[in-house]
C-alpha cells in the first residue's frame, strides 16, 4: 500500500513503470518524472484505463485519488464507464459557451431597437466583458451579476445596466441560458 512519502520518493526510470496501491489503484511514473494515479478495469468485455489525476503540486493527493477510485467503482457498478464519462465531460467543457458567446448571441438575436442594442452592447463591452467574458456561462451565478451590479450602482454609473443585468440573470438562473422562454 502506498503512502505520500513513498510516492514522493519514487524516481523516474528509462521507461514508464507502475506501483500498486490497493483496490486496483496504482501510480504510473513516467521518464519525465510525472506521477499519475490510474485504475485499470473491465467494462463490457474490454479493458479500460482511467487516469484519475496527476500527483503533486497542482494535482491531487493520495486520499483524493482513493476517493475518486471509489466513485469510479460506483459508476462501473451502475453501468457507466468512468473513462468514457470523463472524456465526455472534457468534451462538454470544450464545447461549453462562454458568457461572451452567450451575451453576443443574445444581443444579436433579441428583439430591440437598434439604439437600445447599441447602448447595451456598449455597456456589455465596458462593464461586463472584462469581468465575465472568458468565463463559462455555467460559472457565472446570479450572485456574481448582482455583486457587479451593486458595485456599478455604488459608483453612480449607468442606470440601464442594473435592469439589463437583472434581465440576463433571470434568463440563465431560470434554466434558460440561451434566453428562450418557451
Amino acid at each position: 500500500m502506498l503512502t505520500d512519502t513513498k510516492i514522493r520518493n519514487l524516481k523516474p526510470r528509462d521507461r514508464l513503470y507502475k506501483v500498486a496501491d490497493r483496490d486496483g489503484l496504482y501510480v504510473a511514473v513516467t521518464p519525465a518524472a510525472s506521477i499519475s494515479f490510474r485504475y485499470n478495469y473491465e467494462f463490457n468485455g474490454r479493458s479500460e484505463t482511467l487516469t484519475i489525476g496527476r500527483y503533486g503540486t497542482g494535482g491531487i493527493t493520495l486520499a483524493e485519488a482513493r476517493d475518486a477510485l471509489h466513485e469510479a467503482k460506483r459508476k462501473i457498478a451502475v453501468g457507466i464507464s468512468p473513462a468514457q464519462d470523463k472524456a465526455r465531460s472534457k468534451d462538454k467543457e470544450k464545447q461549453a459557451k462562454t458568457f461572451d458567446d452567450w451575451a453576443e448571441s443574445w444581443l444579436k438575436g433579441y428583439e430591440m431597437a437598434d439604439s437600445t442594442r447599441d447602448m447595451r452592447k456598449a455597456v456589455y463591452t465596458r462593464e461586463l466583458k472584462p469581468v465575465f467574458g472568458n468565463r463559462l456561462l455555467a460559472e457565472v451565478t446570479h450572485d456574481d451579476l448582482r455583486h457587479l451590479t451593486d458595485k456599478i450602482v455604488e459608483r453612480g454609473a449607468l442606470r440601464p445596466l442594473p435592469f439589463m443585468l437583472v434581465k440576463w440573470s433571470c434568463r440563465f438562473t431560470d434554466g434558460h441560458p440561451n434566453g428562450d422562454r418557451t
